[in-house]
């Protein structure tokens, strides 16, 4: 009979601890969402205590304060970013072993995710710190700098790869081109919102996919493709 509550005892404790993780997920979502809709000094910590159904020590539980859910917020979009983009080109290049065509099926493959999106992309959270950088503190801020510096770095190593293969029919800097990609990606979330068109995203992946087509390859290669 010991035995058998002492078995109980872990299988309760991950019990709690699972439901615990549930609350937190459900505080990021909302908070998520509140905050690419209002930004982060519109949303309030009432309202998202409102929103979830838990008690205010139970946010305080999860986040000492909204600094600190700024931060998990952050993060969490970030890790979820990275995976995405690791996905897709990863998929692209078990596809296609060129590195411009790889390249371009990758971001045919991101523009056609996104076009699945009902309502369009929602917004981008780096964007948002970069909005509203003043309301939080240095950490933030550089863990937000830092995920642009990691989009460089991944959209350079494959334009490296591409330019090892390719010699570009006009002078480019790199790391200009590897930003333009984030440019485009970024611009196309403020036009689609702004303009209430949520193909447009997808659309200007497409238009950068055709660039990047038009700069790499030949002209007779480009005329027949």
């Amino acid at each position: 009979m010991r035995w058998a509550a002492m078995k109980t005892v872990p299988a309760v404790q991950e019990g709690l601890m699972r439901k615990g993780e549930e609350t937190r997920t459900r505080i990021l979502d909302v908070a998520e969402a509140a905050v690419l809709q209002k930004g982060f000094g519109g949303t309030s910590i009432e309202e998202l205590i409102a929103e979830t159904g838990i008690t205010k020590s139970g946010f305080f539980y999860h986040f000492k304060d909204k600094n600190e859910l700024a931060k998990a917020l952050l993060n969490r979009y970030i890790e979820n970013d990275e995976r995405i983009y690791d996905e897709i080109f990863s998929r692209a290049r078990d596809l296609v072993d060129d590195p411009l065509q790889s390249f371009l099926l990758g971001l045919k493959l991101l523009s056609e995710l996104l076009s699945d999106l009902p309502n369009g992309h929602p917004g981008c959270l780096v964007a948002t710190v970069c909005y509203y950088e003043r309301l939080f503190d240095r950490e933030i801020r550089e863990t937000n700098r830092n995920a642009v510096l990691a989009w460089r770095r991944r959209f350079r190593g494959m334009f490296e790869e591409i330019v090892a293969v390719y010699t570009p029919r006009e002078p480019v800097q790199i790391d200009q081109l590897a930003d333009m990609v984030s440019s485009v990606l970024e611009g196309g979330i403020v036009l689609s919102k702004t303009l209430k068109e949520p193909n447009t995203l997808a659309e200007q992946i497409l238009m950068l996919r055709t660039f990047i087509k038009l700069l790499f390859q030949p002209a007779a290669e480009v005329s027949r493709g």
